[in-house]
C-alpha cells in the first residue's frame, strides 16, 4: 500500500441495481435454456422470447414450487444422497413446457438431462458475472456505508462513548 492509498479507497466491481442484476440473472437462464435446446434432442425452444418466458416460468416455479416439492419428497431425496433433485428439476422443467407456448420437452429423460444442462451452463454464466453486485443501500443516518461496517464505540466512563 502506497503512502497516499488507504483501504477505503479500493476500486468496487461494477455496482448495478438490484433490478438490473434481477435482469441478468433472467438472461444467463434464459442462455441455459437456449444452450439445452441447442445441444439435446427432445428439447424444442422456437425462439427467444419462448426461452425467455420459460427461464422466468421456472424462476417463478423454483421459487415457490422447488421448496415444497423438496420438502415433501426429503426422505428419498436423502436415501439417494440428493440424486432425487434432479427428478424434481426435470418434474419443474415438465411443468414450465406445459405451460410456455413454444418450449416443448419430449419424455422424462430428456428432461433430466436437461435439468442437468440448465444447471452447469446456469452456474457457469452465474460465476461469470458474479462480480457484478447491488450499490451499498444507505444506512439509518443517511451515509452511503457498506452493509456491514461498523461504527467502533469507545467506553470513556460515567456514560461517556466516544
Amino acid at each position: 500500500m502506497g503512502s497516499g492509498s488507504s483501504p477505503d479507497r479500493n476500486p468496487q466491481p461494477h455496482a448495478y441495481s438490484e433490478v438490473a442484476l434481477m435482469l441478468i440473472r433472467w438472461l444467463t437462464l434464459t442462455c441455459a435454456v437456449i444452450v439445452s435446446a441447442y445441444l439435446l434432442n427432445g428439447i424444442h425452444v422456437s425462439g427467444f422470447f419462448s426461452a425467455f418466458l420459460a427461464a422466468a416460468v421456472l424462476a417463478t416455479l423454483n421459487t415457490f414450487l422447488r421448496p415444497i416439492l423438496f420438502i415433501l419428497t426429503l426422505p428419498i431425496t436423502l436415501m439417494t444422497l440428493g440424486l432425487f433433485t434432479l427428478v424434481i428439476n426435470a418434474v419443474i422443467l415438465k411443468i414450465a413446457a406445459a405451460l410456455i407456448p413454444g418450449f416443448h420437452i419430449v419424455g422424462f429423460w430428456p428432461a433430466v438431462l436437461a435439468a442437468l444442462v440448465i444447471s452447469g451452463v446456469d452456474w457457469l454464466l452465474a460465476r461469470a458475472v458474479s462480480g457484478l453486485r447491488p450499490p451499498p443501500r444507505p444506512n439509518a443516518s443517511g451515509g452511503g456505508e457498506e452493509p456491514g461496517s461498523v461504527i467502533d464505540l469507545k467506553d470513556r466512563g460515567s456514560n461517556r462513548w466516544e
